[in-house]
């Protein structure tokens, strides 16, 4: 089942509960993923879908941080949208999962001691096994303390 079938799911849940604000968020989900798969043409891969997801809950976190004070119900929209949209989304990789995943990539890489001018040659091998799974900043401060 696709990832815009489980939410359409959930919003007709949500519209049968009379929850509108629920039904808002899943709504615009929905439509986000939508037009992903009309732009790709074909129906859009799990990881495409998890993407996506990730993304949304980033711009809202974006909207919630740079949300004045005062506007609590600008705050307050983007805190329901981020929790709704979590539910949609995969588990993000603990940052033990980073290290093991780094470790076999300086295995891989054939790097006893990693230096600072190996990053980027890590950097490249690494980031498409972590993609969609773990936050980018996170795997950077993690392979950074390794130095």
């Amino acid at each position: 089942m696709s990832k815009v079938d489980i939410v359409r799911a959930a919003m007709v849940q949500a519209m049968k509960d009379k929850n509108k604000e629920r039904k808002d968020a899943l709504s615009m989900l929905l439509s986000v993923l939508k037009n992903a798969e009309i732009d790709k043409r074909s129906p859009l891969t799990e990881d495409e879908e998890n993407a996506i997801v990730k993304k949304e809950i980033k711009q809202c976190q974006e909207t919630h941080d740079t949300a004045p004070e005062d506007r609590t119900d600008i705050r307050s929209e983007a805190a329901l949208r981020i929790s709704i949209y979590k539910e949609f989304a995969p588990e993000d990789m603990s940052v033990e999962q980073i290290t093991e995943v780094i470790h076999s990539v300086l295995t891989e890489l054939g790097i006893e001691k990693p230096a600072p001018a190996d990053k980027g040659k890590i950097m490249k091998v690494l980031m498409p096994k972590v993609k969609g799974k773990a936050d980018g900043k996170l795997v950077n401060e993690t392979l950074a303390k390794m130095f």
